[in-house]
């Protein structure tokens, strides 16, 4: 496949919930123009394909995005083929409900851990109703004090959950198991890393994937080095992309290092990633930016990296490598992270039929005003702080 080619098949899954007003545990800033259904979260997004024409598929997150009965889900997928959309992943939500303030599937109380797996099951079910492919769980479970429960009992519970879970998924459905180093349990998370995450997906079987949220690892961690290693063993499901400065900043992909993401991307380039079943979503949350540009942005973010990636020079790289030609090696790297490929990406986007500058196509296009006038009254989307 040519780079061209590569670049032309590419698809970003863009986030429901960074359509409406998100930003931080302290505040969140509401803006003009905000979503307040599902329906208006895809007329955005369906904007953000129309200008990238790499974003055909928008994640969920239930009950932020939920519609009634399986008719309502199935009548979503509709409106979201109409707009040249099609939903994706089912994110589940177990961290909100006040009976989860020690956690969901590893609560210490039976019946917290049957109400998580409910919402869970009723995450596959609005699976099989839209169509999607892909679960996706990320557990605020853990403690912040030593002795508050035992570590031990709570990873067989998480097993327990887990398994059920994986059993009701139907055909061709897959379950990404999402980690996180720390927050909102300060001592220990029950799933804080990928080798947890791994170990858990191993047990489960060939539907259960690792997911990669580059925000959710210590400082200085080696995140191209988990992805190489996932994808050797078949446990990549997918990324969760933004940047991060301190924490988990969910701020644009590529803002903070953007040569941490070509670095991602080479890994999944060189491991058989690209193309195939990883999933390449964004996990942000835009409180001070406007909405659709940063997730335009993110996206073009996300190509730019992958581009670089494709132009790497892998035969002279594996040359220098061979050699032990530490210096000449890592040349190879840079001289394709430091190529201008906004003039190739371009290019790409002309032959798709695409204004060549998505951004100053959003702003012609008068949808940022037309938003503002028409989405008046109603409750915008968003999760509150």
């Amino acid at each position: 496949m040519t780079v061209k080619a590569a670049l032309k098949s590419q698809a970003v899954e863009t986030p429901s919930w960074a359509y409406g007003n998100s930003g931080t545990r302290f505040k969140v800033f509401a803006q003009p123009g905000v979503p307040r259904t599902p329906q208006e979260k895809l007329d955005d997004a369906a904007r953000v394909h129309e200008h990238t024409g790499v974003a055909p598929s928008v994640a969920l997150h239930i009950p932020w995005d939920r519609v009634e009965g399986a008719e309502g889900y199935a009548a979503l997928a509709a409106y979201a083929k109409e707009r040249g959309l099609r939903l994706g992943a089912i994110n589940a939500n177990v961290f909100q409900d006040d009976d989860y303030k020690l956690g969901s599937v590893t609560h210490p109380d039976p019946a917290v851990r049957r109400k998580a797996l409910a919402h869970l099951m009723e995450c596959v079910d609005i699976m099989d109703a839209t169509g999607s492919r892909d679960l996706k769980l990320w557990f605020s479970d853990g403690t912040n004090y030593p002795g508050q429960d035992d570590i031990r009992e709570r990873q067989d519970r998480l097993a327990e959950a887990l398994g059920a879970v994986y059993e009701r998924l139907g055909e061709g459905q897959r379950m990404l198991l999402e980690y996180k180093l720390f927050e909102p349990a300060f001592y220990h998370m029950d799933v804080p890393d990928w080798g947890t995450a791994y170990a858990h997906c191993l047990r489960l079987g060939d539907r259960a994937q690792v997911v990669v949220d580059t925000g959710h690892h210590a400082p200085g961690t080696n995140i191209e080095f988990i992805v190489a290693v996932l994808l050797r063993e078949g446990k990549l499901g997918g990324f969760d992309f933004n940047s991060r400065f301190y924490a988990d900043d969910d701020l644009m992909v590529g803002a903070a290092d953007p040569f941490q993401l070509f670095r991602l991307m080479y890994e999944v380039v060189r491991g058989g990633g690209f193309g195939r079943d990883v999933a390449f979503m964004l996990d942000q949350c835009h409180n001070i930016e406007p909405k659709i540009p940063a997730i335009i942005r993110s996206v073009m973010n996300v190509q730019e990296a992958t581009a670089k990636a494709l132009l790497v020079d892998r035969e002279a790289l594996a040359a220098a490598q061979r050699e032990g030609d530490v210096l000449g090696a890592n040349a190879v790297l840079m001289d394709a992270y430091n190529t201008d490929v906004r003039p190739l990406l371009a290019e790409v986007r002309e032959e798709m039929g695409l204004d060549p500058d998505p951004m100053a196509a959003y702003r012609r296009s008068g949808w940022a005003e037309r938003i503002v006038a028409e989405r008046v009254g109603g409750t915008q989307a968003g999760w509150g702080a």
